[in-house]
């Protein structure tokens, strides 16, 4: 097999060169065999057609063993990605139900401590005596806003984000040897080869380092190589060549709650601040960083829906409780925030 391959360097030099793929390859061959050697003329005839056919017939047999261990690897990979987007759906279904029910317990009225009366005494008196300056500050505050709006749209100008391409549609980037998508936890790069024949796994260097990448062809300059953006578990990376022209790479990031604005150091930044964050996995976060995360899922929710956000549920049910309790008293200009 190592004689076999110490003319893969060459050969593959050879494909790269003819855009009409194996056909053409192999009229350059048989040219070669034509012209410089007695192969087709100095045999008997057929011969030299039962030679190229007994050799092709060797390895078409061990295509379709291949074809077949392929196939079958395909089709496992996809039932485990079927399965494991069902069980990460359903498992996200049950932990918004879940922070739905907590959040709705946790919001119930609570009985007001002495302490905490006082406090709603004093903040409405405060907003008895501020009810004409609200009017004023909430028109400030109306025009601050839309002057805000105004900067988000604008987020393009602010000087981090100058010279930074917008990310792509998987929060990456299409460059032009290649393209990678992004989520918090992975990286995900297509490298076409741009060779017209079918190549296979041994044709392919790929290698991972904690903080470097390199993707070549064998016999070829690298298609990448250079410093990762941040720290990976090379024991994580894997990579596969699909349709036999295209390298696949799944990168695992060690830090797995930041964007990357680029794959490797020498790539054009991508501005991290357009970047689309996907849906939390909830179950992968530890339980401090859970319950922020499901406190945020819920009360960004409610906004939407234009209900009130978990803490304002809580202060309405503690003054509705209050008010209750001391039904002399004038709550009318009364604002909670």
């Amino acid at each position: 097999m190592a004689d076999d391959e110490r003319f893969d360097g060459m050969l593959l030099a050879m494909a790269q060169q003819h855009q009409g793929g194996v056909k053409d390859l192999l009229k350059t061959f048989f040219g070669f065999l034509h012209r410089k050697t007695d192969f087709f003329h100095g045999a008997a005839p057929g011969a030299a057609k039962k030679t190229v056919l007994d050799a092709m017939g060797q390895y078409e047999r061990q295509a379709d063993q291949k074809r077949k261990e392929v196939t079958k690897e395909k089709e496992e990979r996809d039932r485990k990605f079927k399965e494991q987007k069902e069980r990460a759906k359903k498992k996200e279904e049950e932990e918004f139900a879940k922070v739905k029910a907590k959040t709705e317990n946790s919001s119930k009225i609570e009985e007001v401590t002495d302490e905490e009366a006082n406090a709603i005494m004093e903040q409405n008196k405060k907003s008895q005596g501020q009810v004409n300056g609200n009017k004023e500050a909430t028109k400030t505050e109306e025009t601050k806003n839309k002057e805000g709006d105004k900067n988000d749209s604008d987020d393009d100008e602010d000087e981090d984000s100058k010279g930074k391409m917008k990310p792509n549609i998987g929060n990456g980037a299409d460059l032009e040897t290649y393209k990678w998508t992004q989520t918090l936890g992975e990286i995900d790069v297509h490298v076409p080869t741009g060779i017209a024949i079918p190549l296979k796994s041994k044709d392919i260097v790929v290698d991972f380092q904690p903080t470097h990448i390199k993707v070549a062809l064998k016999g070829h300059e690298p298609i990448i190589n250079g410093e990762l953006n941040s720290k990976v578990k090379v024991e994580e990376c894997y990579w596969t060549l699909e349709d036999k022209k295209l390298i696949r790479i799944f990168i695992e990031k060690v830090n797995k709650m930041e964007w990357w604005d680029r794959l490797v150091t020498t790539d054009p930044q991508i501005n991290t601040k357009k970047v689309q964050p996907e849906n939390s996995k909830l179950g992968d976060l530890d339980g401090e960083t859970r319950s922020m995360v499901e406190k945020m899922m819920y009360d960004q929710r409610q906004k939407e829906m234009g209900k009130p956000t978990s803490d304002e549920q809580k202060k309405q049910d503690m003054l509705g409780k209050f008010m209750a309790q001391h039904p002399e008293m004038d709550f009318s200009n009364a604002k909670i925030s």
